[in-house]
């Protein structure tokens, strides 16, 4: 089984490497190759996780192709056929882990949405009864429901950084009133619609984030959408508020982390083998459980 923790398509020309994708200028697209690497507290670990990237760039595919309907995203193909000429030596590399998508200008917000409260959000509840400046109820426990889904946007971190949750007033300051508004509401448009779905398939998306760009004068859909690295996704059967739950996604990986003591700086520990096939595991039950498919 071949893991790919980087790429190096000399042929072609790198735009950036992000912590887990590698992303390429082909023409007038952006190639990006998702890698089984994996970020963990914003360190990239040094294992990749098997099959890791394929079932991103699966899951990707199937939430853009379901939320189309209701707002544009970038995807132009994952058939690594129809890739432009210089894609051609690469192909078996980039099949099923790449996609082609429009050049979008991004838009520099983490665009969160909570659903439940966990993570860094139950943190700052427990501090001051708000997330993200916004004041919840008194008394709730970790991994509650919300009444209704909040939008916590965060600043977008270079790598090796944290992200850092900001108030809407940060945000809007950051990229204006206009662009604020709608990427709020498409925001909680998909998450709101994803849930639900998701929620037919046993699986609780506790919540995601998503990133946004401009193309062509527009607002649209970039990056990922709603994959274990960009999500919570816990299963509906084991659900229990007042504790932390089980997950489909790289809270396993976490949780071994805070379990030897990981100060969340790098150099990153060695992964066991077991952590590492596990982790794997996990992504493919996702990828069929949402989608029906496997790899």
């Amino acid at each position: 089984m071949e893991v790919i923790t980087t790429t190096n398509f000399s042929d072609l020309k790198l735009f950036k490497r992000g912590k887990v994708r590698d992303v390429y200028e082909v023409g007038n697209y952006y190639l990006i190759v998702s890698t089984d690497r994996l970020s963990a507290f914003d360190v990239i670990m040094n294992e990749g996780i098997p099959d890791k990237g394929k079932i991103l760039n699966r899951i990707s595919k199937f939430w853009f192709e379901y939320t189309k309907d209701f707002i544009p995203n970038h995807l132009v193909t994952m058939n690594v056929d129809e890739y432009p000429g210089e894609c051609k030596p690469y192909k078996e590399q980039l099949r099923d882990r790449s996609m082609l998508v429009k050049k979008a200008k991004l838009i520099p917000i983490e665009c969160i949405v909570r659903g439940y409260i966990t993570g860094s959000g139950l943190i700052d509840y427990q501090k001051t009864g708000k997330i993200c400046g916004i004041e919840l109820p008194k008394g709730l426990v970790e991994s509650e429901k919300l009444s209704s889904p909040i939008f916590t946007p965060s600043t977008k971190a270079e790598i090796g950084l944290h992200d850092e949750n900001i108030a809407a007033e940060q945000a809007v300051s950051i990229i204006g009133k206009e662009a604020f508004n709608f990427i709020k509401e498409s925001t909680l448009n998909i998450y709101s619609k994803a849930a639900e779905y998701a929620l037919q398939k046993g699986i609780i998306i506790a919540d995601t984030k998503m990133e946004f760009g401009y193309f062509e004068g527009k607002i649209i859909l970039i990056d990922e959408l709603l994959t274990p690295d960009s999500s919570r996704f816990w299963p509906l059967d084991g659900y229990q508020k007042g504790r932390a739950q089980n997950s489909y996604d790289k809270q396993y990986v976490r949780d071994y982390l805070l379990s030897i003591n990981f100060n969340k700086k790098p150099p990153a520990p060695r992964l066991p083998e077991e952590v590492i096939l596990n982790t794997s595991k996990i992504y493919q039950e996702a990828l069929f459980k949402l989608t029906g498919e496997n790899l």
